[in-house]
């Protein structure tokens, strides 16, 4: 731990590295939405946290989270691998039709 202390502190130029935490924001459902966040890069980490998003930060389902929200931003998107309803509420097992006789 030390060395990595060390590290960071001899490079002197780099800006510091920004956290969030995103605890209180995720696996509790909605419990915040696109307006509870100062910075884009805040509500993509939330996103990036729990891909089932809750939240709604992500409406259009393109992996964005808030994309109007002020940076900094974090615009590398989400990969959410599972269906969606018209509401866009995911779906987790896929709806199978019923057999036929």
């Amino acid at each position: 731990m030390i060395a990595a202390i060390t590290l960071t502190a001899c490079t002197g130029n780099a800006s510091p590295q920004h956290t969030f935490d995103v605890a209180p924001y995720v696996h509790q459902g909605h419990v915040a939405d696109c307006g509870a966040f100062k910075a884009q890069s805040d509500a993509q980490a939330v996103l990036r946290a729990d891909a089932l998003d809750p939240n709604g930060l992500d409406r259009d389902g393109d992996g964005i989270a808030c994309p109007d929200l002020p940076g900094p931003a974090d615009k590398k998107p989400v990969h959410r691998d599972f269906m969606t309803d018209v509401d866009g509420a995911p779906i987790i097992e896929p709806i199978k039709p019923p057999p036929t006789p």
